[in-house]
């Protein structure tokens, strides 16, 4: 047996190299790998050695050499393939152990020059994993320290790899070289918002026992280069496996927390909110948010920004949570939690905030759509009240609703007061059926809209809606602005004494 070793990480070399040369193993090595190995006091043959030509251009040749890639891709069944490997002496190699530079970390460095980016290009460790990856019937390729020990354990075994296993090392190598090539070519077209094709990455985070219905398999994948994703730096406490649902769910959830700082509590189901607060302690936070919707709020998912406290563990063990997501818990509090068999407990540790420039995208029928995500935060600053002196209470509520509204799907109404909402009217065909539905639902849970602040996704295109909203006590209306019929909508608000703010931009959520 025959191995040819170029890695940049040596995580696991050592245990590596030594299993192989206890089988018997002849090693062949460049560079670095080599130096590596010969501390070690292995016995290892250098690429020069073999290709009888030294490195040149500072490394940047070294093993793109036919007596190289002859080994490598020579097949052992193919009498003309054998009889040129004697004709030139060559002789095969049986195992491809490469890693390679790592571009995506260096690139990402803040303040790296473009000259050092480039450099970490890897061209010959690419090159020769996706040759053993093509002759795989006969040559295996292993290009992560986590593949080492089995490798090793199944040639001690058998002394030799089965086909399956190579097959699988193969479609592990080509799925990092093409992630690779896909992350250089992110960062060459970086200068783009939308360049010419779209190369993304993912890798998978967790298998899940099923997709959105049970007759549908899934998954969830982070993308290569986010720098946070749904689960990073999460760790599971308590509970049964996260589903497709509670994933979708938590994502709606934790987007719409990350746009407050005041201790606040969020509650999703079905991808929309059904219940938010804000208070001066995450306790009253969080019951400003249950009373907002406690029907819809059975079985949802609570997002927390601030540590759970005894108290509170208690009030969210008497309530029925399908996920709970906060960024820290008193022991007590966790007790009481996980008295709730089904109940899953994720702690939140990421402190890194998500990169602004991220993408969103949607499937559709063999395609994709893609645009930036709705990021941003606004205040009152090139905001107008275009009718009506809005109160500094009313501000509150007009901002606090209009933050909330931009996560509700579209048509969207938010009924808010004292920063809780409390009545949601989402995904509705027709704006007034939303500010209808929003406006039931308040009342259906006892709250008092006398002077409450609605907010709107998009501008109303007639009268009717802001009117129901009127009639039934809200006295503060926050829209985007821009329709044929903002007069008569201005004019409606007027007559009723209530204050009405433009904000020219909208908030679909599709």
């Amino acid at each position: 047996m025959r191995a040819l070793i170029s890695v940049h990480d040596k995580t696991g070399l050592e245990e590596l190299v030594r299993g192989l040369a206890e089988l018997g193993c002849e090693l062949v090595a460049s560079g670095g790998t080599a130096a590596f190995i010969e501390e070690l006091g292995l016995p290892v043959d250098k690429v020069e050695a073999v290709t009888e030509a030294p490195e040149m251009l500072g490394g940047r040749v070294k093993t793109l050499h036919p007596r190289i890639h002859a080994g490598i891709l020579a097949r052992r069944d193919r009498q003309d393939d054998l009889a040129t490997l004697e004709e030139h002496e060559i002789l095969p190699f049986d195992l491809v152990v490469v890693n390679l530079y790592p571009f995506e970390q260096v690139a990402a460095r803040h303040g790296v020059r473009e000259d050092e980016a480039v450099e970490m290009i890897d061209v010959g460790g690419p090159s020769m994993l996706r040759a053993a990856a093509k002759n795989f019937a006969h040559v295996a390729p292993v290009c992560r320290p986590e593949q080492y020990a089995a490798v090793l354990a199944e040639l001690r075994e058998r002394g030799e790899l089965s086909p399956e296993t190579r097959r699988s090392l193969a479609t592990v190598a080509f799925s990092t070289t093409a992630a690779y090539e896909s992350a250089i070519a992110r960062w060459f077209a970086d200068i783009e918002a939308f360049p010419e094709q779209i190369v993304p990455s993912f890798t998978k985070v967790l298998d899940l026992s099923y997709g959105e219905n049970p007759h549908q398999r899934g998954a969830f994948y982070s993308e290569a280069g986010a720098r946070v994703h749904l689960l990073s730096r999460v760790e599971q406490l308590h509970g049964k496996e996260l589903s497709y649902n509670n994933l979708n769910d938590l994502s709606a959830a934790r987007l719409l927390a990350a746009e407050f700082t005041l201790p606040a509590c969020v509650i999703v189901k079905h991808a929309n909110p059904c219940g938010i607060g804000l208070a001066a302690t995450i306790e009253a936070a969080y019951a400003k948010a249950l009373a907002g919707d406690p029907t819809s709020a059975y079985g949802g998912v609570v997002v927390l920004n601030r540590p759970v406290s005894p108290e509170l563990g208690a009030a969210l063990a008497d309530q029925f949570v399908e996920v709970l997501l906060a960024p820290g818990y008193d022991d007590l509090g966790l007790e009481a939690l996980k008295a709730k068999k089904g109940t899953r407990i994720l702690l939140d540790s990421e402190r890194r905030r998500a990169d602004r420039g991220e993408r969103d995208y949607k499937r559709v029928l063999g395609g994709l759509l893609v645009q930036d995500r709705d990021l941003d935060v606004e205040d009152r600053e090139g905001m107008v009240a275009v009718c009506g002196d809005p109160t500094e209470e009313q501000w509150g509520d007009l901002l606090f609703a209009w933050r909330a509204c931009k996560h509700v799907g579209s048509n969207a109404i938010v009924i808010a007061k004292d920063l809780q909402t409390i009545g949601i009217g989402a995904g509705q065909q027709s704006r007034v059926d939303a500010v209808r539905l929003a406006v039931e639902k308040s009342r259906e849970h006892g709250h008092d809209l006398a002077g409450a602040a609605l907010a709107s996704d998009a501008f109303f295109p007639f009268a009717d809606g802001p009117q129901l909203a009127f009639e039934a006590g809200v006295t503060s209306v926050i829209q985007p602005g821009g329709s044929k019929r903002d007069g008569e909508v201005v004019a409606a608000a007027t007559a009723a004494g209530a204050a009405m703010v433009f904000t020219g931009r909208r908030h679909f959520r599709h």
